[in-house]
């Protein structure tokens, strides 16, 4: 796993999507830890199931005092996504990409990007997400993936950094709590399913 280096991806700056004031990242681990769920695009049916998913967490997170933050590489689909309520957390935006860049977030090429979204683990994402009511579309730049950093308080040292291999890779709820040592009551959603000859890419 690369290393991350903190003080270089924490001064990258960041809008609020609530406030549209810019921020360094580093002021959201601060006074507290923080989860950072780094979307792919606002607007991917995939990403809006995985943060309703991390939402799940939000009540727990909060008891504990973790706050959690989505981040997206752009602001085309922001209002259809805050309107749709798909994430508990607070979102901002990082148009410049920067920590995606710092964080190792790969981008696909226009050759690539089409197995990547047409493989089983977004398939089966993707029905999980239609049968819950949340919808997508194609707007925005499609060729960006995203992941996953926990920090500490203060930035004392990253508790957990995860790179999309797949647009359909996230990490387990209980591999969130516990990297920051705490107790979730939610159970995940019923995962996709998946056996070796069609997962092992």
């Amino acid at each position: 796993m690369a290393k991350v280096d903190l003080a270089k991806v924490g001064k990258n700056v960041v809008k609020s999507a609530d406030s549209g004031e810019n921020v360094e990242l580093q002021s959201l681990w601060q006074e507290q830890p923080v989860v950072l769920f780094f979307l792919r695009r606002f607007g991917c049916q995939v990403c809006r199931w995985m943060a309703s998913e991390i939402s799940k967490l939000e009540p727990d997170l909060r008891a504990c005092g973790v706050s959690l933050v989505g981040v997206g590489p752009e602001e085309v689909g922001l209002q259809e996504f805050k309107e749709g309520g798909f994430f508990k957390g607070s979102i901002y935006v990082d148009d410049q990409k920067r920590c995606y860049k710092d964080l190792g977030f790969k981008r696909y090429t226009a050759i690539s990007v089409v197995p990547a979204a047409l493989g089983k683990k977004v398939r089966d994402i993707s029905s999980k997400a239609s049968a819950e009511g949340i919808q997508g579309n194609f707007s925005g730049d499609l060729l960006q993936s995203g992941g996953m950093l926990v920090v500490a308080k203060g930035g004392e040292k990253v508790l957990l950094h995860f790179i999309q291999d797949s647009p359909g890779d996230l990490v387990p709820l209980e591999d969130i709590s516990k990297a920051l040592g705490i107790t979730a009551s939610v159970k995940a959603g019923q995962k996709p399913v998946c056996n070796d000859d069609v997962c092992t890419r």
